[in-house]
């Protein structure tokens, strides 16, 4: 039986692992250290703001994500319920030591998965016909030697490595971890281009240190929101709840960092990774909003009670020891909390995701793949799904089946994976809800909707969990009859969740049509002609040299995608899907056109 091998135990490594045995091959995974299997390193919660639109898709797919959220989930909210119900998403913190534990026992315990330990220093390499190569299996750091018949890495921030806290540099993807510094200059000898990135985590505080009676508190959402569907066999649930807490930075707080911020490693030099914008350090923030008096910072339990750390949400720093120690002691609630771990900067080496198809495959070199943070990602959410679908298609390349892709109008997935290796990024790529054109169709109630029939098709949920989502959206589309009746308290007809998902889909009736005719456009003749991927664009008559170097270096694998590139001009597209059209009906035996 062919075997898929998963470099990397994270969030991107797991979904990766399991799904491609879920797709029916033998699975090896490779990771650093067993005991640090399915962390969840920054910060102990899964979902947010299109965060959890990816979970709800990773879970439709059949992936592990969601249900181990709900399993160790110990505070949960819904977050945008102001707005309309397209955005509306699910954030569940979790008991982050349970959850490692259960994502260590699944994969362990899984009988069609094999885990090793051990540093991956570089790829094993075949010569595949006369000018192709193949990906074999990896060569660890001790000299073993593991094959495979493809190779997924999901490498996170362990690529050439080095943690910040002010002056001090220490090699490592996560604290007390060796980084892999090897792997980076291999994949470098390879012709792999990798960019400087740079994530950063605040300091951990000691529960029992904080004025708890001077904090706003922050209960969970009642009842307790979750990513499974109420009707799933077995469905999770939480070992118990807790309360997070709000306060805020001050002026005097301002005061410190200012005071310091040349020693800063992001301003000083030191830090030459480029960092996110939308999750800025505390620094920086400073620094970008001068005029704003407060920050507002969430403190969130780590576990339940047998748990002593808190991690204070919104004061990501890299700031020197005793700096943070300053800082935090002048934020009401906080002024006698104890420092037990310093945040820390983290810088890595990612690869440009342009280089890869939308089945996160190497266009270069065969049988390899990658997802997450080494395709220049941020988050759990958007590391889980890329690695769903990467190992997913390396199992179905392997057994020659039609790949796994997702279109921006299906998921949130396709915009991610869309996004990433057409556009590529020059900071850590978050997923918003503005990213998606196709929003209003592109609900967390409709996941299940959207994608069980795809996700059965390849393998990925059985007969059952498809006849669930069947069942779910006859019910839903009964009660939206009912609704257009005027008859939306009639609950007897179905529980409350699916009036619920009939409410969301009457709420955006007429722009949904529009959007269904717009994805119906684009997916016609003139919006997605395949390209081949070792085209020419330079020997293309009509298309500049600027035009086809962009090309060139994203090699679209259709017209659609190649309208995404930025900088691509009208005449540029034009001379392209007219070349496209001509040699499809070449391909056919039509006249070309004039």
């Amino acid at each position: 039986m062919p075997r898929v091998l998963v470099v990397g135990a994270g969030h991107a490594g797991l979904e990766a692992a399991f799904a491609a045995a879920r797709v029916g091959v033998e699975v090896s995974v490779v990771t650093g250290c067993l005991a640090t299997i399915g962390q969840t390193p920054c910060n102990p919660a899964i979902g947010g703001v299109a965060k959890g639109h990816l979970v709800h898709e990773i879970h439709a797919l059949g992936g592990a994500m969601g249900r181990a959220a709900d399993r160790d989930g110990i505070h949960s909210r819904v977050l945008n319920l102001s707005k309309g119900p397209a955005v509306h998403s699910t954030r569940v913190q979790v008991d982050k030591h349970r959850y490692s534990r259960h994502a260590q026992a699944a994969l362990l315990g899984h009988p069609g998965i094999v885990t090793v330990e051990g540093l991956v220093a570089g790829l094993l390499v075949r010569q595949h016909g006369s000018a192709n190569q193949r990906v074999i299996g990896v060569r660890l750091r001790d000299g073993r030697e593991l094959h495979a018949d493809a190779v997924v890495l999901t490498t996170g921030t362990f690529l050439g490595g080095l943690l910040h806290t002010g002056p001090t540099r220490t090699p490592g993807g996560r604290v007390d971890e060796p980084p892999a510094n090897a792997l980076s200059e291999h994949l470098r000898a390879l012709g792999f281009h990798l960019a400087r990135l740079k994530t950063g985590t605040p300091p951990r505080l000691d529960r029992s240190t904080i004025a708890w009676d001077r904090l706003e508190s922050q209960p969970s959402d009642d009842p307790f929101p979750r990513f499974c569907a109420p009707d799933e066999p077995d469905a999770p649930r939480s070992p118990g709840q807790v309360h997070c807490h709000i306060t805020f930075t001050n002026p005097t707080t301002h005061a410190i960092i200012r005071e310091r911020i040349a020693e800063s490693p992001m301003y000083s030099g030191q830090i030459v990774g480029v960092g996110p914008r939308y999750c800025p350090s505390i620094e920086d923030k400073v620094v970008r909003f001068a005029e704003r008096e407060r920050h507002q910072i969430f403190l969130e339990p780590e576990g339940l009670a047998d748990d002593a750390l808190i991690y204070p949400n919104g004061i990501s720093t890299s700031l020197a020891a005793e700096v943070q120690d300053r800082l935090v002691h002048s934020i009401v609630g906080l002024e006698h909390a104890r420092i037990v771990r310093p945040g820390y900067a983290v810088e890595y080496d990612a690869v440009d995701a342009r280089c890869l198809t939308h089945a996160l495959a190497s266009k270069d070199l065969a049988g390899l793949s990658f997802a997450g943070q080494i395709n220049g990602t941020s988050g759990y959410e958007e590391a889980g799904i890329q690695g769903l679908i990467a190992g997913a298609n390396a199992a179905l390349e392997l057994l020659g089946r039609a790949p796994l892709t997702i279109g921006r109008e299906q998921g949130y997935a396709g915009v991610l994976v869309d996004d990433l290796v057409t556009q590529g990024c020059d900071e850590p790529y978050r997923m918003f809800t503005s990213r998606a054109e196709y929003r209003l169709l592109l609900r967390e109630d409709n996941a299940d909707e959207r994608l069980a029939e795809l996700a059965f098709d390849h393998g990925l949920i059985d007969m059952a969990a498809r006849e669930r989502a069947r069942r779910r959206l006859d019910h839903v589309e009964r009660c939206v009859v009912e609704i257009q009746r005027g008859r939306e308290l009639d609950l007897d007809q179905a529980p409350a969740w699916i009036w619920h998902k009939a409410r969301a889909r009457t709420t955006y009736a007429g722009y949904l049509d529009r959007q269904r005719r717009e994805v119906a456009r684009i997916r016609g003749e003139t919006g997605n002609i395949p390209l081949a991927l070792d085209l020419d664009y330079f020997g293309l008559s009509g298309l500049t040299h600027e035009s086809a170097r962009r090309l060139s270096a994203v090699r679209p694998a259709d017209t659609g995608q190649a309208a995404r590139i930025p900088g691509m001009t009208p005449a540029a597209l034009a001379c392209l899907w007219a070349h496209a059209r001509n040699h499809e009906r070449a391909a056919s035996g039509s006249r070309p056109l004039a």
